[in-house]
């Protein structure tokens, strides 16, 4: 009998599997990626673990940018997600594309829960912490005055969490 082998990639869960990722990210982004936003005069690029927000003027830009980015490596392929009505949705705000500034809201997905580390359970403090902290932070964006209501949305999580 053939047991299933993994013959390419990390393996899901493996502990070296996040560092070595990163590692490898990294040297694409000083290696490979720099030269693709010079090229293209991307005015920036924000990566946090997978989700990459690039910002580049649509008028100095050309239809070579995705694929450029889908050329650095087989086994990687990059989405392009493009602003509707001014708005974006990364990670979990909204960014906001107006005149002479960039609002942000906090963005919940559909699908969304507001489940986190529970005070009760037996998680190491620290996580516990991290998940608070997180949830704190969304306090401090820049939030529209109708986004406001939100913050009542994080205190009940952390309520409902004990």
């Amino acid at each position: 009998m053939r047991k299933n082998v993994q013959t390419e990639g990390l393996a899901m869960g493996a502990p070296t599997s996040t560092i070595l990722s990163e590692i490898y990210l990294q040297f694409l982004e000083n290696n490979i990626i720099y030269n693709i936003l010079k090229i293209h005069n991307i005015k920036g690029y924000f990566r946090y673990v997978d989700g990459i927000l690039v910002i580049y003027n649509t008028i100095d830009s050309n239809i070579h940018i995705p694929h450029d980015f889908n050329q650095i490596t087989p086994k990687l392929k990059f989405t392009i997600e493009k602003e509707i009505e001014c708005k974006l949705n990364f990670l979990d705000i909204t960014i906001q594309r107006e005149q002479h500034s960039i609002p942000t809201n906090i963005y919940r997905k559909p699908t969304t829960t507001d489940a986190i580390i529970p005070n009760d359970s037996c998680h190491p403090i620290e996580q516990k912490i991290a998940a608070i902290h997180y949830l704190y932070k969304m306090h401090t964006y820049n939030l529209t005055a109708t986004d406001i209501q939100k913050k009542d949305t994080i205190q009940q999580i952390l309520i409902n969490n004990k």
